[in-house]
């Protein structure tokens, strides 16, 4: 009855095993209902060696079970136990008494002993079937000793007095044969079986288990046998059978415990499937202990406990060795598992704008967790040097040295670096390190590349244009596309006169500085530079980068401007006014196939640069279009204006602060 075969052959399994049980009471009812066939069989000898090689193995069963209630501190355990102890001992003594064997004449403690021993061993049944709570199990396994004691005693008392010739009725024969209340005396012995097996197959329907289906079998035999001996007819086939379904109980027991030793190797946990809830809780709790214990070896690499983890689960020499094993091949896989992320994570660090020496810092910090005490050596002066060790390549051919090898890091084809790994703890390590060394000269390389665009590309456009150039060229394709957006033109009012009147280092002078203190204003609230026309410069929001509040990330922008201008503004100096207009416009690369640039037309950004042309100096002046996207603006109204271009006249606005809630 293996509890691992799948759910739809469950009822296959009841069927068979319900037949199996009920047989052995329809042979009996066919002994008894036909006298002809239930023939006598009166051999004393075999009864004799039955009965004790029988008591023999239900004895050893039961010191088994009693051993597990000790270890695991388990009162159901421990009343399992005295069920196959109690029964093993009146079994051994109704063999001791077989006639012509030890005493000369048959016996009434014969006749009976059995029977008695069934009927206490019914009340351990039952008792070890209910689930006690953590108080009564407790007061159970105080008790434990005492009532071993008392069983034992009992078992004395009975056999002194059953075999002792002449001492007591019991080691007399019966005067009538056979004994009319001697039927009755085994009904509650039965109903106690009956009630104990259905309770321990109510448990066995939570907790799949052979030895709990044949401890149920167990429990069923042994009420069966109970039956069977009713008859009293003693040497009768139907008196042998009660022996044999005793046989059979202990031995079907016996037979799933050896299956179970095989299946797993181990006697530790054999009965663990009748113990207590408490009990089972508290063992699945040392297994999770040990396998977090097993995971966190594996995880830092270290060699397991096997002798330790064998002892607390008492593993065989051969278990423990194959523990071993599998943790090393664990260890090993995740080592291997935890380099190639790291492989992984050196590729991702990769990053447009990240320094080169926040690159080299990063993924050193990553792959030694993976591969230990990896070190980077730059070249300096023509020379690369790891603290005192000096390396010189052939070629791509690495370097062994002091259980070290040293892989040169290239840039283009020309020496670089060098890359210092420990080897020697997995077998993969050269080709790892070997990887990794082309990982990192990939992610200098373009360190140093992006670091060139920077210089060359970025400080020549907006950074949102460039990021989107570099991550997809085909944008830089001639096209656009219509989109809301808000526009923002800034000049200097007064630029012409001053750059009539000042040397030209000077006009340089002064547009370095109000632009320096204009692009962050602009950039951190994610606003686009597209244009630098002398003093003048537009900026959108929501192109080509998308915003959702971009007008008034323009507005916030515009005032930051003004204030930062009046931080860096001379006497003399012409002074920003700035202009802001939100609307429908075309964006996208406009030029020709040589020369091309990012940029916006339409309506919205001409509004935004006569709004700029009307705004005083030091002011901004918004459309009604941004205003009504800012709710917590706060402006003067210029009435309608008629702008340069546009035929109806335009609501503006000047705006004098944004008010934060």
């Amino acid at each position: 009855m293996d509890s691992y075969l799948p759910p739809a052959t469950q009822p296959v399994r009841v069927v068979v095993w319900a037949i199996h049980l009920l047989l052995p009471l329809l042979g009996l009812w066919l002994l008894l209902a036909e006298p002809r066939v239930n023939v006598m069989w009166h051999h004393n000898p075999s009864h004799f060696w039955m009965i004790l090689v029988v008591a023999g193995i239900n004895v050893i069963l039961g010191l088994m079970i009693s051993e597990a209630a000790r270890r695991r501190a388990d009162a159901r355990l421990f009343l399992v136990s005295m069920v196959f102890l109690s029964s093993a001992g009146f079994f051994f003594l109704h063999g001791l008494s077989t006639p012509q064997v030890l005493l000369d004449d048959p016996s009434l403690g014969f006749d009976i002993g059995q029977q008695v021993g069934l009927t206490i061993a019914a009340v351990f049944a039952l008792a070890s079937a209910f689930p006690l709570g953590e108080a009564q199990a407790r007061s159970v396994m105080r008790s434990q000793q005492l009532i071993r004691l008392s069983v034992v005693g009992l078992m004395v008392l009975w056999g002194i007095a059953s075999l002792v010739p002449g001492l007591t009725p019991l080691s007399r024969p019966p005067a009538v044969l056979p004994i009319p209340w001697f039927g009755w005396f085994s009904v509650p012995g039965l109903v106690l079986f009956v009630v104990a097996g259905v309770m321990m197959f109510r448990l066995h329907r939570m907790r799949r288990s052979a030895i709990l289906v044949s401890l149920v079998t167990a429990y069923a035999l042994l009420a069966e046998a109970m039956v069977a001996g009713m008859s009293q007819l003693n040497w009768h086939l139907s008196w042998w059978e009660w022996h044999i379904l005793l046989t059979l109980a202990f031995v079907f027991v016996a037979y799933s415990a050896y299956l179970q030793f095989r299946r797993e190797g181990s006697s530790a946990g054999l009965f663990d499937s009748v113990a207590l809830s408490a009990t089972v809780e508290k063992i699945q709790a040392q297994y999770e202990q040990a396998l977090e214990e097993l995971v966190d070896h594996v995880r830092r690499g270290t060699k397991l406990p096997a002798v330790r983890l064998a002892g607390r689960f008492q593993l065989t020499e051969g278990q423990a060795a194959v523990l071993d094993r599998a943790g090393e091949a664990l260890a090993s896989e995740r080592e291997l598992s935890e380099r190639l992320a790291a492989l992984v994570d050196v590729g991702t660090q990769t990053k447009v704008r990240l320094a080169e020496s926040d690159l080299l810092t990063g993924a050193l910090e990553r792959v030694r967790q993976a591969y230990g005490d990896v070190r980077i050596g730059l070249v300096s002066e023509g020379r690369v040097s790891i603290g005192s060790r000096e390396y010189t390549f052939s070629g791509t051919t690495p370097v062994r040295r002091d259980g070290l090898i040293t892989y040169p890091l290239t840039v283009k084809g020309h020496l670089a670096g060098a890359l210092e790994v420990p080897v020697g703890r997995t077998t993969q390590d050269e080709a790892l390190s070997a990887t990794l060394a082309s990982q990192l000269s990939i992610a200098l390389e373009n360190a140093r590349l992006y670091a060139e665009l920077d210089t060359l590309f970025r400080q020549y456009m907006s950074p949102d244009v460039a990021s989107r150039l570099l991550a997809d060229p085909d944008q830089a394709a001639l096209g656009g596309e219509l989109r809301e957006l808000t526009a923002l033109f800034a000049d200097l009012k007064g630029f012409t006169t001053f750059s009539e009147r000042v040397a030209p280092g000077e006009i340089v002078e002064m547009l370095n500085r109000y632009h320096t203190a204009a692009v962050p204003c602009i950039l951190d609230n994610g606003g686009t530079i597209v244009q630098f026309v002398g003093d003048a410069l537009l900026a959108l929001f929501n192109a080509p980068a998308a915003q959702d509040d971009h007008a008034l990330a323009a507005c916030t922008a515009a005032l930051a401007m003004q204030e930062a201008a009046t931080k860096v503004g001379a006497d003399g100096w012409p002074t920003f006014r700035v202009g802001v207009n939100t609307g429908m416009a075309l964006v996208g690369n406009i030029g020709s196939p040589e020369l091309r640039g990012f940029n916006a037309m339409g309506d919205a950004v001409n509004v935004a640069a006569r709004l700029q042309g009307l705004a005083e100096p030091g002011t901004v002046v918004i459309g009604a279009t941004t205003l009504a996207q800012v709710s917590n603006a706060e402006a003067r109204p210029l009435g309608p204006l008629r702008l340069k271009g546009k035929e109806q006249e335009v609501e503006a606005f000047v705006l004098t602060r944004i008010i934060r809630a």
